[in-house]
């Protein structure tokens, strides 16, 4: 995947998910969750737009993220709130429907699909996911399930702000996202990945570089062509299959690759 083709993606998404909060979610007090949800109440309580404070509250998770995720991964991240924030400074606070309820359940899908493909492109919204994706390197959960779980104190606040009855809106809402999240991040299914290669060693180096797995190295002959082969097993999640494919074209791009999902995994899953 080019970096043209991830910056497009997000890009795209952030201009959706600006959608969802201004069209769903804003006009009826419904708030997301998280560092968000937090900007979406600044703004409701004060005249400064929430996309402002959606960029200026996340600046410290920014800092802990690049020590966390990396600098393209921050990188990309920034890019999303930039591009939500200005989008939510010129799409009209509207609403689309006067049931508070259809809005929660539509603006939770809306942003929950627009946050998944921004995480698939290996970016983020800022705030929570930050947050939870650090610890998703640390622990095998469902990021949807975990960024439920850190966002459940926007509903408190939310209650005690504006209304308990927007409050349960909320909880509706973030839960909803977090579901469509897991449905199209799915960081946290398995992968089982087997490598054919001459060129083993720049392969394997490459992988352990962009990877926290270990590796096991194989000998390997071909059949018919009689040639001495390496073979690399390892497993993998399905989020890091879009960062390991073009790693393997570039280094080899004759390798023979196989994947398979892989239904439950014991032991050192993780390099330590």
């Amino acid at each position: 995947m080019s970096n043209m083709y991830r910056l497009i993606g997000i890009f795209a998404a952030s201009i959706v998910l600006g959608f969802a909060f201004n069209l769903f979610l804003l006009p009826h007090e419904v708030l997301t969750g998280g560092v968000t949800g937090l900007a979406m109440v600044f703004g409701l309580l004060t005249p400064i737009n929430a996309g402002i404070w959606i960029f200026v509250l996340n600046i410290p998770i920014f800092i802990l993220g690049w020590l966390g995720l990396g600098k393209t991964f921050i990188a990309n991240s920034v890019f999303s709130v930039v591009v939500t924030s200005i989008s939510m400074l010129y799409i009209p606070v509207v609403q689309v429907t006067e049931d508070a309820l259809l809005s929660s359940v539509f603006g939770g899908v809306i942003a929950g699909a627009a946050i998944g493909f921004i995480i698939r492109f290996y970016g983020s919204t800022g705030g929570f996911d930050v947050i939870g994706l650090i610890l998703t390197k640390k622990r095998d959960v469902p990021l949807g399930a975990l960024i439920f779980a850190l966002n459940s104190i926007v509903v408190f606040i939310s209650g005690f702000v504006f209304a308990w009855d927007l409050a349960l809106y909320t909880m509706a809402s973030i839960y909803i996202t977090g579901l469509v999240i897991d449905r199209i991040h799915t960081r946290h299914i398995k992968l089982s990945l087997v490598v054919v290669t001459s060129r083993e060693d720049e392969l394997k180096e490459a992988l352990l570089k962009n990877l926290y797995r270990g590796i096991t190295v194989m000998e390997g002959e071909g059949a018919y062509s009689k040639a001495k082969l390496q073979v690399l097993y390892t497993v993998i999640s399905r989020y890091e299959l879009a960062i390991i494919k073009p790693i393997i074209k570039e280094v080899d791009p004759n390798a023979f690759v196989s994947i398979n999902e892989t239904m439950e995994v014991l032991g050192n899953f993780r390099r330590g």
